[in-house]
């Protein structure tokens, strides 16, 4: 399940010879920057763990920004005919009775725009958009990483594809699982929470990682509840149970959410994860007992921490990080889905401005910091609000679902609930960057509200000019 791409033919885009890039991860922010560097005339190679493409997942958002950046991409209309089309959400207590039934875009605080697609959805199309144009690694994964100094470019020579000067420029030096190793001229990790890259560049995940007080699974399981483009939750004292069914899909979806401090796992170790959903939720009613065994059966079983990712900076030399590797704000913000894609965007668009990588990586961040610190925020804000403390708040939170409906200023309710998440979505406005002979990517529609954040923060003291597994 792979495919090789041509080499960019010399003058297809601003530099005078075709640039290689590595990008590890082919869920959603990897195979969106393939893209855009395809565009601006790089070889580009995606490498993957997975052994095909992971088309699992629960459903996310795309909204403020990221809207624009889809519609850039010329995607929006398979965004739109793949979106979820929930219609209601409602809590249910342990016999099932609804309890409050509300619009799902009240529940999913979207608006104007504002679209819902599963996870694996997403993934299928920027995969189908670039698998032509881009040579995919799966079931492989990237082993070390070596900077190449021009001292050491000149002793190893092999210029690149379309190269005439005789001397192979700095790039980076990377060792596969299974490929042979090769030369790139920049590597960039959109490997997720748990980055490969991330830990060969920058050290352990333990210095980057901030507990939000929780965890959450996700899998797919039998829509035995006959639910139809809508989501039950039902809520016990620091625990959040959820089922839906989406648009097109026969089968439906079980989330579970529960508070908890940082609990020590292998995050590969499945057996392990299922022992920790079944402690937390071992008596809660409901449809819980048949949660936990589709949990078991599921072949697409997500399980994690809410947790940030925290670094003072993105790059080092020719190697970046991108997404959930660089800045994950964890479910809880909402946002991960549309930070991936809009930074896709504008580390591509800074990469093709001109200029050497630990430039353009220096640009990508000084647009990014700020997007990213309002997220972090409502990530953590959002956390403590997934789950209530006492059965009273819950009966509260009841209350208030129910007679929502029947307020003469419901809207303005809506609009408040619905204030936080857009604020994360547009704080950012996009650039445009120039397209080889087309001019610059076009702004269809208006620019989000924001602006660009701080300029990143120093290399650590204790940087390593080699990294190895």
């Amino acid at each position: 399940m792979s495919g090789t791409a041509p080499h960019a033919r010399t003058g297809s885009s601003p530099r005078t010879a075709p640039r290689t890039a590595l990008i590890s991860g082919a869920s959603v922010a990897g195979p969106a920057l393939a893209y855009w560097l395809h565009r601006y005339g790089f070889a580009v190679t995606v490498v993957e763990r997975a052994p095909e493409l992971r088309t699992g997942g629960y459903k996310v958002d795309i909204r403020g920004a990221a809207i624009e950046v889809v519609e850039r991409m010329g995607i929006l209309e398979d965004v739109q005919r793949a979106g979820t089309d929930m219609r209601t959400g409602a809590y249910v207590d342990d016999d099932g009775k609804r309890i409050a039934t509300l619009p799902a875009d009240i529940f999913g605080a979207r608006v104007g725009r504002d679209d819902e697609i599963m996870r694996g959805e997403l993934a299928r199309i920027l995969y189908e958009r670039t698998r032509t144009d881009v040579e995919y690694l799966f079931g492989d994964s990237i082993t070390s990483i070596t900077p190449v100094t021009p001292t050491a470019a000149r002793a190893t020579g092999a210029p690149r594809p379309g190269d005439h000067s005789g001397a192979a420029p700095e790039g980076v030096d990377v060792t596969f699982e299974r490929s042979a190793p090769r030369r790139f001229d920049l590597v960039v990790g959109a490997d997720g929470l748990h980055s490969t890259v991330r830990r060969l560049v920058f050290g352990p995940e333990e210095q980057f990682v901030r507990h939000l007080g929780g965890y959450i699974s996700a899998f797919s399981m039998p829509n035995e509840l006959g639910l139809d483009r809508e989501e039950l939750y039902h809520a016990v004292p620091g625990k959040l149970i959820c089922a839906y069914s989406s648009a097109g899909d026969p089968r439906a979806t079980g989330l579970l959410v529960f508070r908890s401090p940082r609990l020590t796992y292998d995050h590969r170790d499945r057996a392990r994860q299922l022992a920790l959903l079944q402690d937390a939720f071992e008596g809660v009613g409901w449809q819980v007992p048949r949660l936990l065994e589709a949990a078991r059966e599921a072949d697409d079983l997500y399980f994690d921490g809410l947790h940030l990712i925290e670094m003072d900076r993105w790059s080092r030399g020719r190697v970046a990080l991108l997404g959930d590797a660089a800045h994950c704000a964890s479910p809880a913000s909402g946002q991960g889905t549309g930070m991936a894609l809009v930074g896709a965007y504008v580390l591509a668009g800074e990469l093709a401005a001109g200029g050497e990588p630990e430039a353009a990586f220096a640009r990508y961040e000084a647009e990014m910091r700020g997007y990213v610190a309002v997220n972090h925020a409502l990530a953590r804000k959002f956390a403590k609000e997934m789950t209530a403390d006492t059965r009273g708040q819950i009966r509260l939170r009841h209350l208030m679902l129910r007679i929502l409906p029947h307020m003469p200023w419901k809207n303005f309710v809506a609009k408040k609930i619905a204030e936080d998440v857009q604020r994360g979505a547009c704080a950012i406005t996009l650039k445009d960057y120039p397209l080889p002979g087309r001019g610059r990517v076009p702004a269809q529609g208006g620019a989000a509200d924001g602006a660009p954040g701080a300029a990143a923060g120093p290399v650590p003291a204790a940087a390593a000019r080699t990294y190895a597994a």
